[in-house]
């Protein structure tokens, strides 16, 4: 055995697959064989590594070691065909436990989006429970007897990206009936926001034909002219046939009416 290399039976010693007395024999000619030691600690490097990091497996995890080790041996110069059977299960070995390993992380990794499925899940209720809360708040402070504290809660619109309809219609009429005219600019201010709603536009319309206070008329005519909302024409030449419109009210209208018809 010393004058012919045991590269075949090195697959077997790594599983534990030789007897004792073919062990020894094997030991004994690594001691004093420079090529199969070298081969031995090449394929001991490779197993430690597939303990310690984790690849998919793959159908060419096979041809790439066979093709490795016949590079090896034919920089050796020797011809030595590897038993199959041996490092069918030397190699098979290798794939289990890379595919466990891979299993492994893959549940790891499952177990995670799960759980980072559930916190997102609570933040997002939170969340919610928090736009509820202060939806309550805004609408009470709105309906408070206090010009002040209605002011008050209509700027809480700063609070909502995207409020919904029904604190958009909360603003709506905070514009249209309030007793008090810096409420109703205030919410005329925060419905000028979001004018792309159709109950925005339509509130704007409405105000147009109502309201008295002439600088929350002249802002709720720019901002119906900025949009180029069309249905405003008709209240805005009402405006200019009412005789108690204030002329630069109806100057305000005869500049901007042709942009709109």
């Amino acid at each position: 055995m010393e004058k012919q290399h045991v590269f075949d039976q090195i697959p077997d010693y790594l599983d534990g697959n030789l007897s004792k007395s073919e062990a020894s024999v094997f030991e004994k000619h690594v001691e004093n064989c420079a090529d199969c030691q070298k081969e031995l600690e090449e394929m001991q490097a490779f197993l430690n590594v597939m303990d310690k990091e984790v690849h998919t497996p793959s159908d060419k995890l096979k041809a790439n070691f066979e093709a490795a080790l016949e590079q090896e041996k034919q920089h050796q110069r020797k011809v030595v065909q590897l038993k199959s059977k041996s490092s069918s299960n030397w190699t098979g070995n290798v794939l289990k436990i890379a595919a466990s390993i891979a299993l492994l992380v893959a549940s790891f990794q499952m177990g995670s989006l799960f759980q980072q499925r559930k916190v997102d899940a609570s933040i997002a209720q939170l969340q919610d429970e928090t736009n509820q809360m202060k939806q309550t708040a805004m609408l009470s402070l709105m309906e408070n007897q206090s010009a002040s504290k209605r002011i008050q809660g209509v700027n809480y619109i700063e609070e909502f990206e995207r409020p919904d309809e029904a604190i958009i219609q909360a603003l709506a009429n905070r514009l249209l009936y309030d007793e008090n005219d810096n409420v109703r600019m205030t919410a005329f201010e925060a419905l000028a926001k979001f004018t792309s709603s159709e109950t925005v536009k339509n509130t704007l319309i409405e105000a147009l034909e109502n309201e008295k206070n002439p600088s929350i008329q002249v802002a709720v005519i720019q901002a119906l002219v900025q949009i180029q909302e069309k249905k405003a024409a008709e209240p805005m030449k009402k405006l200019l046939d009412k005789e108690d419109t204030q002329p630069f009210i109806k100057d305000q209208i005869k500049a901007v009416l042709p942009s709109l018809t």
